[in-house]
């Protein structure tokens, strides 16, 4: 069972908080490798170098529900912005309640405008790996269950997957996680923006037991684990 709604999205998440509070324990124990003790991981051996002059650039992600991603980067240094959205269907302009069927092919993806001088693609993804998301979990994240959950790099052009495909061979060659890493990298053809009360949840409603057990621990962990790269 996801634990987003797929019926009203005004009542959205709402509607199952006394099951998430039931199934908390359940979720802490299947996080317990990642809330006592996050994955160190190394910095990608392969990076497009700073850039020497501020500028945009973007990169498009997915790991699980889009709140808990969009968190994440948000206090991310070099970030400018992270918008939550679907990417990877065939279906264009899909809504929240057709990807949430899993049906539409599209997966919650986050789009993080970021700036090339002051923090690298392959760093982007160094967060990724290690706080935002498990990359071993096929279809899921956590208590969220569906295709439209999986790991995906959605990568804008050719020296974005270079870097993606050889950070991930580089964590594998490691043994970084216990588990095999099962995130797609795949071009991106179209993001599209997610529904306005979908932006910021997480930073909007930090009482709500879902973001309490899900994602708040991402951001802290973001904070404890990559201190060089976390901002208010």
């Amino acid at each position: 069972m996801s634990f987003e709604a797929k019926n009203s999205p005004a009542v959205g998440k709402i509607t199952v908080l006394i099951a998430i509070l039931i199934l908390a324990a359940a979720v802490i124990g299947h996080r317990a490798n990642a809330a006592e003790g996050p994955v160190v991981l190394p910095d990608p051996a392969t990076d497009a170098p700073l850039a020497a002059k501020a500028a945009k650039q973007t990169a498009v992600v997915a790991g699980g529900c889009f709140w808990g991603i969009q968190a994440v980067f948000q206090h991310v240094k070099g970030v400018k912005d992270a918008t939550s959205g679907y990417s990877g269907g065939s279906a264009a302009s899909p809504g929240y309640e057709e990807v949430s069927t899993g049906t539409s092919g599209h997966a919650e993806s986050v789009k993080i405008t970021f700036d090339p001088s002051q923090i690298t693609y392959g760093q982007l993804l160094k967060v990724f790996f290690s706080v935002a998301h498990d990359p071993t979990q096929l279809n899921r994240q956590g208590p969220d269950t569906g295709s439209q959950y999986r790991s995906v790099i959605f990568y804008a052009n050719e020296e974005q997957q270079h870097v993606a495909e050889a950070y991930i061979s580089q964590l594998e060659q490691a043994k970084s996680f216990p588990g095999r890493i099962v995130t797609q990298v795949v071009p991106l053809k179209a993001f599209y923006t997610a529904e306005g009360y979908h932006q910021n949840y997480a930073t909007l409603h930090p009482d709500n037991p879902y973001i309490a057990v899900n994602d708040a621990p991402k951001v802290e962990h973001l904070r404890q684990q990559l201190p060089d790269l976390y901002k208010k």
